[in-house]
């Protein structure tokens, strides 16, 4: 980055308009904090012949400062981890609607049949009675996508803590993924309420709660964490508050600092142990006044 240029010097001031990459550099850096007469300013400071050279000086550079930030931010590392997940998340949909496909079709040469991506792997690997060229070929495309769904899976657990550590560190690489692509960036993910993170995933029940036909979601894709998932369904609402509040937390660090803070994941393990404690407590109160009335009937 450069300094930042006096706003009473215009975009222009001291760019030779003959470099195309000083000018590029003067409109992503510059700045004014007003307007001004920049067309005539710049046909007055000799830069260009008239405005109309002005114009398209200022289009030509904008559009490139444009391409080149499009192009910045496509090869950013969330990006590319959001392409990721959604590659990995298709390769598995895919695989899976094919072999529910190959199972029907295998079904009728082969009376003990399987069924799933399984299934499709023992045809491949001729641990079968199934000799149909075009239901083997099936069978090979339906691993074939399973496998690239296994290695974007890795690409993911070796990426995603390098682009997002404390995300990753908290939810595991393949949901810190998925999160990152629902939200729609790391800085999208940072800037959102830790109530809008708790939900990502569940849009449509959201939106059937708001209508007023169904009740607001507890939770949309971090249902997959252990803290919510491993929790009891009458406390799960709260785990999925204290992990997506973590999580928003973990997700403005890593976008704004980047830097580790270990000390979320142990909050967070010490909150849920909290939550978790409530159905334990709640059980052992339960037993015991069972256990008070069938001593009383007893008497």
């Amino acid at each position: 980055m450069t300094a930042e240029r006096p706003s009473s010097g215009g975009w222009f001031a001291d760019v030779d308009p003959d470099d195309p990459d000083a000018a590029v550099e003067a409109i992503r850096d510059g700045r004014a904090d007003q307007p001004d007469r920049w067309p005539a300013l710049a046909v007055e400071s000799g830069i260009v012949a008239d405005e109309d050279a002005y114009y398209d000086w200022l289009s030509e550079s904008t559009i490139e400062a444009t391409r080149r930030a499009v192009d910045e931010r496509e090869r950013a590392g969330d990006t590319q981890l959001t392409h990721a997940v959604r590659a990995m998340d298709d390769c598995r949909r895919t695989a899976n609607e094919l072999a529910e496909r190959l199972a029907e079709w295998a079904g009728t040469v082969d009376p003990d049949a399987g069924a799933g991506v399984g299934y499709a792997r023992k045809i491949v690997a001729d641990e079968t009675d199934v000799s149909d060229r075009s239901i083997r070929s099936l069978a090979e495309r339906v691993v074939d996508l399973d496998d690239e769904a296994d290695a974007l899976e890795t690409t993911i657990e070796r990426t995603a803590p390098a682009v997002a550590p404390n995300l990753s560190a908290l939810a595991g690489p393949v949901l810190a993924a998925r999160l990152v692509s629902l939200a729609g960036g790391l800085e999208s993910l940072a800037k959102k309420p830790s109530g809008t993170v708790q939900v990502l995933g569940a849009e449509d029940a959201l939106f059937a709660h708001l209508r007023g036909r169904a009740t607001s979601p507890k939770h949309g894709v971090i249902y997959t964490h252990e803290a919510v998932r491993g929790t009891d369904p009458a406390e799960r609402g709260s785990a999925a508050r204290a992990l997506a509040g973590k999580l928003s937390i973990a997700a403005r660090i890593d976008h704004y600092s980047g830097d580790r803070r270990p000390e979320l994941e142990a909050e967070l393990a010490e909150r849920i142990e909290t939550i978790q404690a409530r159905t334990d407590a709640t059980d052992d109160g339960a037993g015991a006044a069972e256990s008070s009335s069938q001593g009383e009937t007893d008497g």
